[in-house]
């Protein structure tokens, strides 16, 4: 053989490869892809029983033409909380079955006949066809589902062709004493083990080894004793791709790797001692004939079919040798009661942005779920202060402020890949909602905060101002809980329900701060307590604005518009019957308890004049900055129409005041 026909071969070998494995990871893509998803949900699903595990495994890779695909994604879901190892292992029995569909597939190029008909089931008659389908889908159709079917079309026609092309690569070979000598080592078995082992490292792809030596096949005789070890040997290999994708993982999703490494390392080794054992006392007699493509796929197959069942019962002790290998310890039982719920946010599954979008939903619900029980514990602590609940709250915030950092950098990632229209509209969503989430939580902190330095002050509400507490959060729980549920069930019936609410409690705000004056005039109330109601109002308040503002994103998404506070305005403006009667149904429900009439010409406490002489001379001032830094003390904010009604009140009792003294002097008389 010449430098020319040599620099031909070798050029053709590696341009086959090349293509053969662009077009298993292209096809692998494009079914992913295709699933949008629904592969990850479902594994994540099924693992409770073994056997369904198993089978799951199997078909989930036979789909994917991928163990490594499939076994990466195992680790991912391990990684992130989603499954556990006793639920994973059985997935990657499965898979090693499983991805013996791909040699089979690879197989149908040694179909050879006269017959039309027949020759059309040969790959290299039908992949042209594919290919052109193929490209009209992905270059010209605009529906994500198509542009997918077109990948997996292309990716199947690339890896075939780069199959083909391997084979004409070798056929030269056929003839060459020189390569038959030195593929004939690889009948060692120690040889030829090592070999599948080493060149499936280097390619990462176990169907890429066995492709390969199909390709081999198809035109260099390739006996059973040399074609058997290095397929062996590519179950061990493979196991590298799990390995490299766990280097990132926790301590299970390198757990998750260890597990496929043992399961082929004591699959292969058994097989090969108790084979060649045997085979030494018996020589079996096929080992010296020409394996050929369908003979290569049935070693592959025939070897995983026999382990992978025998293995599943066993599966609890490929468990026990991972965790003795990287046993649990404390700081890693704590981390994981620390971070649960954030660890689904798993980089692996960026390849997939549906299924990683699934995930960053579910996660933004948990961190509601937080943000909603940092407020349940919160409020009760303004009557009854607990250090050990306030604490928890505090730890409840400071969850939620690590989630919101770790959804938006991994929802920023997402955006980098090409979404469909509906998963971008999910994507913004969740985008603008977390912001929402973390700021509610801010202000359940202050409420906590406020609790705090009233118990530290020894102060209380008194019973009116407490029962108006009362109602006021229980209308902040109603609109917490309203906009949390339609964000989780994507619910824009019930996120229309939020609004009207939101409405009712600026009333809510503005008429417990209007009280709270007139108890202060009465000397029931403090201005202490009074800067503590009013700034719990303001936490009210804004928990319920950005509870609009999610329940707003939610419609306004839905209806392709982005201006929340034009829609808010719009709607507000536009003041429809059914939001009338909303914000009626909310008035009722939480109305405060009613007022005695008048209460303006009640007397006022001496105690209070005494304490509180700045808001005494309000009565008869018409000092603006003495109404405004009094109006201030007390927690009113619309101080100008206040300050004319106060003006005119102690006008008219200051006449009344003077008429009672000149009838009283005319009576004397």
């Amino acid at each position: 053989m010449n430098s020319m026909d040599l620099f031909s071969l070798i050029t053709g070998l590696l341009g086959g490869l090349a293509l053969f494995l662009y077009g298993m990871n292209v096809m692998s893509g494009g079914l992913t892809k295709a699933a949008g998803g629904k592969l990850e949900m479902a594994l994540s699903k099924v693992t409770a029983h073994p056997i369904i595990a198993y089978l799951f495994g199997v078909g989930v890779t036979a789909l994917v033409q991928s163990s490594s695909a499939s076994t990466v994604m195992v680790v991912g879901l391990v990684n992130s909380g989603i499954m556990t190892l006793k639920e994973a292992v059985n997935i990657i029995l499965g898979a090693n079955l499983g991805t013996t569909f791909t040699a089979w597939l690879l197989s149908l190029n040694a179909i050879s006949s006269d017959n039309f008909l027949i020759n059309l089931l040969k790959p290299t008659s039908f992949t042209p066809f594919l290919a052109i389908i193929g490209i009209v889908l992905y270059m010209f159709s605009k529906n994500d589902k198509k542009n997918n079917i077109g990948l997996i079309l292309i990716g199947f026609s690339v890896l075939m062709y780069g199959m083909s092309m391997m084979s004409g690569a070798v056929s030269p070979l056929k003839d060459n004493t020189g390569f038959q000598s030195v593929l004939m080592t690889f009948s060692n078995p120690v040889v030829g083990f090592l070999v599948g082992i080493l060149f499936t490292m280097v390619i990462q792809s176990s169907a890429g080894t066995i492709g390969i030596m199909q390709a081999l096949a198809a035109s260099v005789h390739i006996p059973y004793s040399v074609a058997l070890p290095v397929v062996v040997g590519a179950e061990v290999g493979t196991c590298i791709t799990a390995i490299l994708s766990s280097l990132g993982a926790n301590k299970n999703g390198k757990r998750t790797a260890l597990m496929h490494l043992y399961f082929n390392v004591i699959k292969a080794v058994s097989f090969m001692i108790i084979f060649y054992a045997i085979h030494t006392a018996v020589d079996f007699a096929f080992m010296h004939e020409t394996a050929g493509m369908v003979g290569i796929a049935s070693i592959h197959t025939l070897i995983n079919l026999v382990a992978t069942p025998l293995m599943v019962p066993f599966s609890g002790l490929l468990v026990k040798m991972a965790l003795s290998t990287i046993p649990i310890d404390e700081k890693e039982r704590e981390e994981q009661e620390e971070m649960q719920g954030i660890t689904k946010l798993d980089p692996r599954f960026l390849s997939n942005p549906p299924f990683a979008l699934e995930q960053t939903k579910q996660v933004a619900v948990d961190m509601a779920s937080f943000a909603r029980e940092g407020l349940e514990k919160a409020i009760p602590l303004l009557e009854n202060y607990e250090a050990e609940v306030a604490d928890e709250v505090r730890r409840l915030e400071e969850k939620v402020d690590r989630y919101e950092d770790q959804l938006g950098t991994y929802l920023m990632q997402i955006n980098n890949h090409h979404l469909a229209e509906t998963d971008s509209r999910t994507l913004s969503i969740i985008l603008h909602c977390i912001t929402d989430f973390e700021r509610i939580s801010d202000h359940t902190l202050n409420i906590a905060q406020i609790a705090r330095n009233m118990h530290e002050k020894n102060e209380h509400f008194s019973a009116k101002a407490s029962e108006e507490v009362r109602i006021f959060s229980n209308a902040v729980k109603e609109i917490v809980d309203l906009s949390f549920q339609s964000f989780q069930n994507q619910d824009l019936k019930l996120a229309k329900s939020v609004e009207p609410l939101e409405e009712v409690i600026d009333g809510l705000n503005m008429e417990v701060k209007r009280r709270h004056v007139r108890r202060l005039r009465k000397g029931k109330c403090t201005i202490d307590i009074g800067f503590s109601l009013s700034e719990l109002g303001t936490d009210f308040e804004r928990i319920a604005d950005h509870c609009s503002n999610i329940a707003v994103c939610l419609l306004e998404v839905s209806e392709g518009l982005f201006d929340t506070h034009e829609y808010i305005e719009h709607l507000k403006e536009e003041k429809n019957q059914e939001f009338e009667i909303a914000v009626d149904l909310y008035e009722r429900k939480y109305r405060l308890p009613a007022m005695k009439k008048g209460f303006e010409d009640e007397d006022v406490d001496p105690s209070f004049i005494e304490n509180h002489p700045v808001i005494t001379d309000l009565m008869n001032t018409d000092d603006m900055e003495i109404i405004n830094e009094a109006m201030g003390s007390a927690g009113v904010f619309d101080r100008e129409n206040t300050a004319e009604k106060v003006k005119e009140k102690s006008k008219e009792k200051t006449k009344d005041k003077s008429k009672v003294k000149k009838d009283k002097k005319k009576a004397n008389k």
